[in-house]
């Protein structure tokens, strides 16, 4: 019996292990490098694609949509509701504006992103890669506009084949053409997030807009329409570095597709279990199905592979089988090795889900670490000063002696009001006890503070002279500038300082 079911595995060999359909002929020697075979992904209805068509909208309406959405900011401000905008160097998101020197909030979030990954790896396996990573959203959106021009599976591989006519040209053609439509509004939409995107559509296609925007659309475009259209899975086999990442992050509590070979093997088609009723097949009747959904074109009946992009089609078109045979459903499913290996053995019937598999050591000190960052983040964000001051002192000459006497050095001031309204400020000296200050520009004579104000969002540069006599000082002295932001009653609201130092001859 063993013969048979081996001489059955051998006459099946080719009919379900590529997604061309007619077996390679052996090579007669090794090569180090194999073509690649085109993949024909054949579409599939289920819980797994439902819950990636979803998905795929909801994230592709977030990134069309997201630039033409508005937020008042109050006169001045952009109303764009996120803006990265290079001109003034601000980064807008709702509510949230970054500053250039803040830019580690920027830094922060790519950490958040990182560890988040780690999360989900080890909870579920490449459930980004399946899910929510561009490539693949833009693939399956790709391969979606693939089917409706040309038909599913068999209808695109009869189509390679056939030769060159009208039909053949108008389809290959209308599907490029959508295709490209597609990676241009995908780059322009980029680059709508770097400015006001009424005014971008309207420059772009006036041809107002500066160089770089068509520069950046053409790039993009071309890398969205190589990626999704052209390369489609050698962007995640051979790319993409996170499959060789990954593997630092599964333990035997993830939960991965896997094929439960104790249940399916050995296979046999329903030609097969007629013909020898006398063999005990298992549930899998090779009919190639799960090879032939899957975007990357492997058999998940071989174990995990680097390939595996852990999308859980195949579990979508192997019950849909099962369903049809009158077999229980779960022959490829969701389970952790620690599961399989339980049904396996026995001990369990069926994969189960539970808090073990999400709850372990590994994901508490990454959830412990992201909850941390986060914490922090959003903290510092609402307790962060909207002032900030910076001090410069004049280095030639380093002071100057004054007809009265007086020891007097320059500075230049920046105030920063990183507020959208405009604001009263106070600058005062702290130290020098006899020194006095006086600011060119506002007519007032010297003393030891000032009021002055600053627009909405803007800085302003005072130059500052700091004069002290010369009895009175010697060498080198710190003291400090005081910078306080007043209300309408004249009370401070926020303070920053910054130190500076005084320089002076020395008495001999």
């Amino acid at each position: 019996m063993v013969e048979v079911v081996d001489t059955l595995k051998r006459e099946a060999t080719g009919k379900a292990a590529g997604n061309v359909g007619a077996p390679q002929e052996p090579e007669e020697k090794t090569s180090l490098y194999q073509a690649r075979r085109k993949i024909y992904p054949q579409s599939i209805s289920g819980a797994y694609r439902h819950l990636k068509s979803m998905l795929a909208i909801v994230f592709m309406g977030i990134y069309f949509i997201l630039p033409w959405i508005r937020w008042d900011r109050g006169p001045g401000a952009p109303d764009q509701a996120v803006l990265v905008d290079l001109a003034h160097r601000r980064f807008y998101f709702f509510f949230i504006e970054i500053w250039p020197q803040e830019f580690y909030y920027i830094a922060g979030l790519l950490i958040l992103a990182g560890i988040g990954l780690f999360v989900a790896t080890s909870m579920v396996g490449r459930a980004w890669c399946g899910y929510a990573c561009w490539q693949t959203v833009w693939t399956d959106m790709f391969m979606w506009v693939e089917r409706k021009i040309e038909g599913d599976r068999n209808a695109q591989m009869k189509l390679d084949k056939t030769p060159w006519n009208a039909q053949k040209i108008i389809k290959r053609g209308l599907k490029h053409a959508v295709w490209l439509f597609i990676a241009f509004w995908t780059a322009l939409t980029f680059i709508l997030y770097f400015g006001n995107a009424p005014d971008v559509v309207k420059w772009f296609f006036t041809g107002q807009a500066p160089s770089v925007a068509y520069w950046t659309v053409a790039i993009m475009g071309g890398i969205t329409y190589m990626f999704a259209g052209i390369m489609r899975e050698q962007v995640c086999i051979y790319m993409c570095p996170w499959p060789r990442i990954q593997g630092a992050m599964v333990d035997e509590d993830t939960l991965i597709v896997t094929y439960h070979d104790w249940r399916g093997e050995p296979r046999g088609s329903m030609r097969d279990r007629k013909k020898h009723p006398e063999i005990e097949f298992g549930d899998c009747i090779d009919c190639g199905k799960c090879v032939h959904v899957c975007p990357t074109g492997i058999d998940i009946r071989d174990g995990q592979q680097l390939a595996c992009i852990t999308c859980a089609l195949c579990i979508d078109a192997c019950n849909s089988v099962m369903e049809k045979i009158g077999k229980p459903r779960g022959l490829i499913a969701y389970a952790s090795v620690k599961a399989y290996d339980d049904m396996a053995s026995g001990k369990m019937k069926q994969a189960d889900f539970g808090w073990r598999n999400f709850i372990r050591p590994r994901t508490i000190v990454y959830l412990t670490v992201w909850m941390l960052i986060a914490a922090g983040l959003v903290l510092h964000l609402a307790t962060r000063d909207r002032l900030q001051i910076n001090v410069i002192h004049d280095r030639n000459p380093m002071f100057v002696r004054l007809s009265t006497g007086e020891i007097r050095n320059a500075y230049t001031v920046r105030v920063l009001n990183m507020q959208l309204e405009p604001r009263q400020f106070r600058i005062r000296m702290e130290g020098l006890p006899e020194g006095k200050m006086r600011i060119l520009g506002l007519d007032k004579p010297p003393a030891r503070e000032f009021t002055f104000d600053v627009k909405g969002n803007k800085a302003r540069a005072l130059r500052v002279f700091v004069m002290v006599p010369g009895s009175k000082v010697s060498g080198r002295q710190e003291f400090g500038f005081a910078i306080e932001a007043l209300d309408k009653d004249g009370k401070p609201t926020e303070t920053a300082t910054n130190k500076a130092v005084f320089e002076a001859p020395a008495r001999r």
